[in-house]
């Protein structure tokens, strides 16, 4: 059939109302109508789009279908060497990553997926959004920046919208294509997932970067301040437990670790790239490892950071995450890479996150070579920073001293102890300041308001500002006396 060509559907099965829908999103195809008469439905499916058939032309977006592949880029022989970025002192206060989205910018982003918004547009759309989220970092008195994640649907899935031969998707298209979607369905409601609004990366063929993921977002931020800048991307385990989702019924790679090799490559080519151009600091997420360890004895499926796909024992997937972002980082100054982790930011409800401290990680923390870690600590959940004098002490901590899950800004005096705790013991030198998690992890189901992250970092920076000031008059006494 031709591209604009109708195609009627007679089915007497109910499920087909759920599937076919998620079916045409998918494959790029559109369903024009439907009609119901007792039992027998009848579906009428555009190939391709309702635009195309009446042949108006029009500038969009438009997802490739799964039988468009791409051929993968390979990764160039030679990759680009670190340039020299702005350094980050002792005591940097900074945000962790993601801004919430006005609701503008939210409209953009859905607009842009589903093909109704140019290239052009949206990127314009998203520097607006971009100068707002810089500009309220600056009145905080920041360190360091990010562009608050502001062209990105989530932290992590957004890589789904750039890759070769990946797709971003509704989860709850993703339930038409697994064994059990009654099982699949009932576990995302138990999690406090917005599965209607939440977008999930799928692979239907080789993966590739014909695109940077992020350097853009670096170039435009790099326009509006002098201060260093961060750029956070989504960790190589991250990735790979997202997009390896064995509850499909059709795979492009038949293992795992074929996946693997491609987003190892792909991350790998990103990191040289951004720090060729000058970023200060580039920062994986890898929050899915804390559900390795604390995911529950029945390995349910968590979904804190999009890790739907089945898992081996905890000792070999630690092992096999160390692996991968030493892969992706070898070579590269440590000093210029971070990771984060944390115990989900995907709802308020903290009986519906992860709990337990950092004693299981610390054997890999100290394997990987990465010179930060951004630790959620503010939380009870995460248990005492003692524990982390298991840690390397050439490795910084960025220490999470406000819950950004909280509408209540922390006292100044309250993160001012925090930070004196931290300095008492990791030493000036090692610490970094920061909340405990983005503000905005997901754009469609932010954990805090557009006034709250303002006033968080203003708070941290007050409290060091009066730790400062503290420090400074007792050292005057101690040279009077």
């Amino acid at each position: 059939m031709d591209r604009g060509g109708l195609l009627e559907i007679r089915s007497t099965d109910s499920s087909v109302e759920q599937d076919l829908p998620a079916w045409s999103r998918l494959t790029g195809n559109e369903m024009v109508s439907w009609t119901k008469q007792g039992a027998q439905r009848s579906y009428l499916v555009c190939k391709g789009t309702l635009a195309e058939r009446s042949k108006r032309v029009t500038e969009t977006v438009r997802l490739p279908t799964r039988k468009q592949l791409v051929v993968p880029v390979s990764i160039s022989k030679k990759l680009p060497a670190p340039m020299t970025a702005p350094k980050i002192a002792p005591l940097s206060v900074m945000g962790i990553g993601s801004w919430p989205r006005p609701r503008w910018m939210v409209q953009a982003l859905h607009e842009r997926l589903e093909g109704r918004l140019s290239e052009a547009d949206f990127q314009s759309t998203a520097d607006d959004a971009v100068r707002l989220a810089v500009e309220a970092q600056l009145r905080a008195g920041v360190d360091v920046i990010t562009d608050g994640e502001q062209r990105r649907d989530s932290y992590a899935s957004f890589v789904g919208a750039l890759l070769d031969n990946c797709q971003l998707i509704p989860l709850t298209d993703v339930s038409a294509m697994v064994d059990e979607p009654e099982k699949f369905e009932r576990e995302l409601r138990a999690l406090d997932v917005p599965s209607a609004e939440v977008r999930h990366p799928v692979v239907y063929g080789p993966l590739g970067r014909s695109r940077s993921l992020s350097l853009r977002e670096f170039e435009f931020a790099r326009t509006l301040t002098d201060k260093p800048i961060k750029v956070a991307l989504p960790g190589p385990y991250l990735l790979t437990r997202t997009m390896w989702l064995d509850c499909l019924t059709d795979r492009p790679y038949l293992t795992r670790e074929a996946l693997t090799a491609d987003v190892v490559r792909v991350l790998r080519e990103e990191l040289h790239d951004l720090l060729a151009a000058g970023v200060a600091l580039a920062q994986f997420d890898e929050p899915v490892l804390t559900e390795v360890v604390y995911g529950g004895a029945t390995r349910q499926r968590c979904f804190m950071c999009g890790a739907l796909s089945e898992k081996k024992s905890s000792e070999q997937e630690l092992a096999f995450a160390g692996d991968l972002i030493n892969e992706v980082v070898k070579g590269l100054p440590e000093e210029r890479v971070a990771l984060h982790l944390c115990r989900g930011n995907w709802t308020r409800d903290e009986s519906a996150a992860l709990r337990g401290d950092y004693r299981p990680l610390l054997s890999l923390l100290n394997r990987v070579r990465v010179g930060t870690f951004f630790l959620e600590l503010c939380t009870p959940r995460a248990g005492e920073l003692e524990i982390l004098k298991g840690l390397s002490h050439d490795r910084r901590i960025g220490v999470g001293v406000v819950n950004q899950k909280l509408d209540k800004i922390e006292a100044k005096e309250e993160i001012a102890a925090k930070v004196r705790s931290a300095i008492n013991f990791l030493g000036r030198q090692r610490v970094l300041l920061t909340p405990d998690c983005g503000f905005a992890t997901f754009a469609d189901n932010p954990v805090s308001s557009a006034s709250i992250p303002e006033k968080k970092l203003r708070a941290i920076t007050q409290a060091r500002e009066s730790l400062s000031v503290s420090t400074e008059k007792t050292e005057t006494t101690n040279r009077h006396e």
